[in-house]
Parts: structure tokens; sequence; C-alpha cells
């Protein structure tokens, strides 16, 4: 099982600035993983390579994309990459980062390991 510490991460983001604290505030460690605002956990994908998702269509459905506004900048090892319907999607050390629409509620880590390419961020 693949995992990414986020711990140094997190402290760069809230040495990088006004937007680096927007981001670091907006997503946490809750029980050992990084969650978005929403308090759901967050995941990257194996097949995502070289700072862009591969995750459209039917794929995005059930692993939705960590939406980033307009605005929002990189921060530390925090980036934003443009998907391929033009909306812009959170990565974390250049790996996409998504929710999965079977976790029922915060806490929840049912998509860790998934057909063996879906993994929480630790």
């Amino acid at each position: 099982m693949k995992k990414l510490s986020v711990a140094a991460a997190l402290s760069l983001v809230l040495l990088g600035g006004q937007a680096g604290l927007a981001q670091a505030q907006s997503t946490q460690m809750a029980g050992g993983v990084l969650v978005g605002p929403n308090g759901m956990t967050l995941y990257t994908f194996d097949k995502d390579a070289g700072g862009k998702s591969v995750c459209n269509g039917p794929c995005a459905t059930n692993w939705p994309p960590f939406l980033a506004g307009d605005a929002d900048k990189a921060a530390g090892d925090y980036t934003v990459l443009t998907r391929d319907d033009g909306k812009k999607q959170w990565a974390f050390k250049g790996k996409p980062l998504y929710y999965w629409a079977k976790d029922g509620k915060a806490g929840d880590t049912t998509g860790d390991g998934f057909n063996g390419v879906w993994h929480v961020v630790q």
C-alpha cells in the first residue's frame, strides 16, 4: 500500500504565505490521513503521471476531484493542475487529489487500496 507523508508539507504550506495558509486550513490530517475541507478522506491514483489527472468521465464520478478555485495558487507541496474538462484540481507532490464517492462519512477510508491503484494520503 503506497502512502505519502504530509507532515512536512503542511509545515511548508503554513510558511508559504497567505495562499498556503488558506490551503492548510482547508486540508488537514485526521485519523492519520489527509482530508478535505468537508472532512472526507483524500486519495491519489497510481495511473496519474506527470502532474496530470487521467481520471475523467465515469472515473471522476466515482472519484470526484478535489477541486481548486480559479484564484487558488500553489503553495509548498500543493499545486493546482488543469483537468481535461478545464476545471482546476489540487495535487499533492504532483499527485492529483480525489474523494471516493462510496465513503459515506468523515473518517471513512473505504477506497484505500481499491483495485490496487487508489491510496489514502498519509
